[in-house]
């Protein structure tokens, strides 16, 4: 994980002596580099889930020391052992894709713990529920930025996904949005501490804005 940034990069193979993949290249890449050769595994590829800079800066070093394709589009791949889908999960960017290998998803910027990714908000929210709702609870959510954690720890306890559902009401709340007056829908927390917000603005406009965008009383 990148210190500044808070954006994760991550190796993943199917054994040692194996077939590795390397899924962004936002974080340092020596520890990637460190664990592909400790476990003496054979990089295949390079999944890219999207091309926000924090996620990419390594991708050029990376692509050059291993020789190998960079892969950034939705589709279906075998790499030894692993098999993997790229999902088009756009909202935080047109480009997203998040990756499904095994009982992993890499979700990029759109589903975080307890959060999830600024960008329209329709295309976010079909994304979270029609993409990432619909996998086993037991999947391993592995993020864009900060914490590891699970589809059912989402789908029970992420402040978006429970309004989403109808499990929890929208609220209700007043405030300020960059001198705007709006309805707080969702408040969570978010990686970086400042808390993510769905507004609802008084022309009828919804929004996901950073938290630190939002006065309340």
């Amino acid at each position: 994980m990148h210190p500044e940034w808070l954006s994760n990069a991550f190796a993943v193979a199917d054994g040692e002596r194996g077939t590795a993949l390397i899924v962004d290249s936002g974080a340092d890449p020596a520890p990637l580099v460190a664990a592909i050769d400790g476990w003496g595994a054979e990089v295949a590829a390079i999944l890219r889930t999207h091309s926000h800079h924090d996620h990419v800066v390594h991708e050029d070093e990376l692509r050059k020391r291993y020789g190998v394709e960079v892969i950034a589009e939705p589709g279906a791949w075998s790499f030894g052992d692993l098999r993997v889908r790229g999902l088009s999960t756009p909202g935080h960017s047109d480009d997203m894709v998040a990756f499904h290998v095994g009982d992993l998803i890499f979700t990029g910027d759109t589903l975080f713990k307890d959060a999830v990714g600024g960008g329209d908000l329709e295309q976010v929210r079909a994304s979270v529920m029609d993409v990432f709702m619909g996998l086993p609870d037991e999947t391993r959510v592995l993020p864009g930025h900060t914490d590891e954690t699970t589809i059912g720890r989402e789908r029970e306890h992420n402040p978006f996904v429970r309004v989403w559902s109808g499990a929890e009401p929208e609220g209700t709340e007043r405030v300020r949005v960059s001198g705007r007056d709006a309805t707080l829908v969702v408040w969570s927390p978010d990686y970086d501490g400042k808390g993510k917000a769905w507004v609802r603005f008084d022309d009828g406009t919804d929004a996901i804005v950073g938290g630190s965008r939002v006065s309340r009383d």
